[in-house]
């Protein structure tokens, strides 16, 4: 009994491994090749599949999703004979599975040593400044030179991108320096061109004030002659209309006398000739002597009661107040 039941047991392991081979479980974005005594057969979808046990075995599973691969810094020469290192990034995906088995041996291995060639290429046919602006250029070379190779080994290069790109240290300094300098040149002339405007916007804003300030001054010397002209014409028309006489006329010459007089600078002053006139008028009316007009004889009535012609009327010589 007990070797039946070890054939038995025996019989039921290799069923069970026999079923475990025959169903073939893929997960979703994969794919797995498979090969019959050594020969491609077949590429298993994501699902279940079913295949001959021990006589179709799964060479490679392969992800077909968007991989991304970063290379290690490369140095490639530059036209003008200088080393840059240069970092890359790879976005390739996989479209065919068996190709990718079969056409290469590494295509991860492929894919960087013709980066590699290619990027010698292309820089080497550049200089550093344009290596160093012309990042968009190189990433679309490289990009097409990639996808024409890779496409038969059934791998489709998505983007390519220059991660760095190092000068030599001798250089990053000479262009450090460089850029300094620019900064404070640019720095320099926008603090010149500040200092013009300035200048410029406190020149305007002076000649506007200077134009306001005359313009101000010039209104309040029409007003202040506008009201002295106002003035003047009052006391004309409020004279006018008192009707004055001379009596009045040669009282407010005397009451102007001493503010003629008033000031140092006041050295002559002239008498107007209508001041005789008025000063005969009062001398008359006060009755003082020597006066003209006065008690000590004038030009009008005498003591026999004739009338005398009054003397010729003369500018008086201007008097000196000292």
């Amino acid at each position: 009994m007990q070797p039946i039941i070890i054939v038995l047991i025996i019989l039921v392991v290799l069923v069970f491994i026999a079923l475990i081979k025959t169903v073939q479980v893929i997960p979703q974005a994969q794919a797995a090749i498979v090969e019959r005594f050594g020969r491609y057969t077949r590429t298993l979808s994501a699902g279940l599949n079913i295949v001959v046990p021990f006589i179709d075995t799964i060479r490679n599973r392969i992800d077909l999703r968007e991989q991304v691969v970063p290379f290690p810094p490369q140095p490639v020469i530059t036209q003008d004979n200088l080393v840059v290192n240069i970092d890359t990034v790879i976005y390739y995906q996989v479209t065919d599975a068996r190709a990718a088995t079969y056409e290469v041996a590494s295509y991860i291995q492929a894919i960087e040593q013709l980066t590699v060639t290619t990027l010698r290429n292309i820089i080497g046919g550049m200089d550093l400044e344009r290596t160093l602006t012309s990042r968009e250029e190189i990433n679309a070379a490289l990009r097409g030179v990639l996808d024409e190779a890779t496409g038969k080994w059934g791998i489709r290069v998505n983007r390519v991108e220059l991660k760095a790109i190092e000068p030599p240290t001798s250089i990053q300094d000479s262009m450090e320096k460089q850029m300094r300098a620019d900064r404070d040149k640019r720095a320099a002339i926008l603090t010149a061109e500040g200092v013009r405007q300035s200048q410029i916007l406190t020149a305007e804003g002076e000649k506007q004030s200077q134009i306001l300030r005359a313009e101000g001054e010039a209104k309040a010397a029409a007003l202040r002659a506008e009201g002295e002209a106002q003035a003047i014409r009052t006391v004309f028309e409020s004279i006018h209309a008192g009707d004055p006489d001379q009596k009045l006329l040669a009282y407010q010459y005397l009451q102007m006398l001493p503010k003629i007089a008033e000031g140092d600078a006041n050295k002559l002053w002239i008498i107007p000739s209508e001041l005789n006139d008025a000063l005969k008028g009062l001398g008359g009316i006060v009755n003082i002597p020597g006066m003209p007009g006065g008690g000590g004889g004038g030009g009008t009535g005498g003591a026999n009661g004739t009338t005398t012609a009054p003397a010729p009327r003369r500018e008086n010589p201007p008097f000196d107040k000292n």
